[in-house]
């Protein structure tokens, strides 16, 4: 009975309550009409016309538009109007002004890597090119590599993280999709809570739609009451809007502004295998030393003026004097990414990997949800000679979501695209690695999602030691997992083929 209460009262209930309040209220409002039936079909046919030509005039992709035109025609008289409160998701002034700004002290507080990526152009045109484009739509410059480490396991970074986070003598910065409470948690609090008597700024953002189910309600109010300041990530609230989509997907632990970790997991116990959770949970993280860091202080920064209102004075945060690193073979850019500015960065960078690699390119992700781009840019890969070898979940988080996945399987291992399923468990690493060379590594997935609504981060690496621990890493994860062959579709029927092709269909609007 007392899980049931709190099932009812849970916030969640509450807020899923209120929505559907508001759409049925407009759905009683349109019934108001229907003694203008005509009139008012014509209206929302003509509305439901008008929102179609600026779909497909639009900038969004070819998937998205398609799979939002279809219900529109379907529904002419419901169509047109749930798109413009739901389908495409607006920044107002205020919020676009924000980002203007941020980006343009990004910029300003950022050094300059014209002369890196200079240097870098005389040993390889097609990587300085890469690493500019991150520098100028990202406002994240590129550095020479000095330390960083590749962890296979999230159990491994753990560790590392606590002994660093043991550390820091002047403030730590935490941003991350998932806390949950258990010993990953209570363990990082502890040391947040003693750092935080001591004078450190301790400083934490998570996202309160990815934590709805993890942390109790207001848990941001008992953070700050022990010293920790604290912001939730637009704030799950009552009403019908398409901002919801808008999630701060990133994982970054900064110390003192010379450590940084990032990478895929986030702060629950099933990342570092406490407990089991859909099998063995095969996850990674990565951490960074030295100057480069600083690019991850910055995205930290802007976030939390984006959502705390307040200006931040960046240069009291630099570091006077950072630990000495000696130099290392290689060139390291870490990167972020918004769906507010309207330039898709890591989509970018992926599709530039893919398209330049000559022997091989091997990615991790939990999913896989591709539009049409990207679907041709690793088709095409395969075809030309390319080994593109893709490991995804055996065990699904998401049924609906990992059978989207397994839609596109056909399609790419009918084009030479190797697909493996992490047998094991769930697969929740981030990676792709092409010809020893170059790799990224971060909080992005290979989904519509990822690419397109969530605020993400990546470290584009080049020549770095750490480009091969991702290498080996794959290499030893194929091991333990099972080969897709085209031999699992002799004998696929007609349904189950229009079951896939219907899937890939709506995939945008998972």
């Amino acid at each position: 009975m007392k899980k049931i209460l709190s099932l009812l009262f849970h916030r969640v209930t509450i807020i899923a309550i209120a929505i559907l309040a508001q759409f049925f209220a407009l759905v009683l409002m349109i019934g108001r009409f229907s003694g203008y039936v005509p009139q008012f079909y014509a209206f929302s046919t003509l509305l439901s016309a008008v929102v179609v030509i600026f779909i497909a005039t639009g900038r969004e992709k070819t998937a998205y538009k398609i799979a939002w035109i279809i219900p529109i025609t379907l529904f002419p008289i419901f169509g047109g109007l749930f798109y413009l409160m739901l389908g495409k998701p607006r920044t107002n002034r205020r919020m676009k002004r924000k980002m203007h700004k941020l980006r343009t002290l990004g910029e300003r507080s950022l050094p300059s890597s014209a002369p890196i990526i200079h240097m870098l152009a005389q040993k390889d045109r097609q990587a300085a090119n890469q690493a500019r484009y991150i520098q100028n739509h990202a406002s994240s410059p590129v550095y020479e590599h000095c330390d960083s480490h590749f962890f296979p396991l999230g159990e491994l970074a753990f560790e590392s993280m606590l002994e660093e986070l043991s550390k820091a003598e002047h403030y730590i910065f935490l941003e991350y999709f998932i806390i949950e409470e258990g010993i990953m948690w209570n363990r990082i609090l502890d040391i947040l809570v003693d750092k935080a008597k001591a004078g450190v700024d301790v400083r934490l953002i998570y996202d309160d739609v990815g934590c709805l189910f993890k942390l109790p309600y207001r848990y941001d109010k008992k953070l700050e009451s022990l010293g920790i300041k604290t912001e939730r990530f637009h704030p799950l609230t009552p009403k019908l809007s398409a901002t919801l989509n808008f999630r701060d997907h990133r994982k970054l632990m900064i110390i003192d502004g010379h450590t940084g970790f990032t990478g895929g997991i986030n702060l629950a116990d099933e990342y570092i295998n406490a407990f089991e959770k859909l099998g063995h949970w095969k996850d990674s993280a990565f951490l960074i030393k030295g100057e480069p860091v600083w690019s991850l202080t910055m995205m930290f920064l802007a976030m939390w003026e984006y959502l705390r209102d307040e200006t931040c004075p960046i240069e009291g945060f630099k570091p006077v004097d950072l630990p000495h690193l000696e130099k290392k073979t290689g060139y390291i850019q870490p990167f972020g990414d918004n769906p507010l500015d309207g330039e898709t960065v890591s989509e970018t960078v992926y599709l530039n990997l893919i398209s330049r690699a000559r022997n091989y390119v091997y990615i991790t992700t939990p999913y896989l949800i591709l539009d049409n781009e990207m679907l041709t840019a690793l088709s095409t890969a395969a075809k030309s000679g390319v080994d593109v070898r893709i490991i995804t979940p055996h065990i699904p988080d998401k049924p609906i979501v990992h059978a989207v996945t397994r839609s596109y399987y056909h399609l790419l291992v009918t084009s030479g695209v190797r697909i493996y399923e992490y047998t094991p468990g769930f697969m929740h690493s981030k990676t792709i690695v092409a010809d020893d060379e170059v790799a990224v590594v971060g909080s992005i997935n290979l989904d519509y999602r990822s690419l397109y609504l969530a605020f993400e981060n990546g470290v584009w690496l080049y020549q770095t030691p750490s480009v091969l621990e991702i290498l080996d890493d794959f290499l030893d994860t194929l091991s333990v997992c099972q080969e897709i062959t085209i031999k699992h579709y002799t004998n696929v029927g007609a349904i189950r083929r229009f079951s896939w092709s219907l899937l890939r269909l709506l995939a945008p609007l998972f």
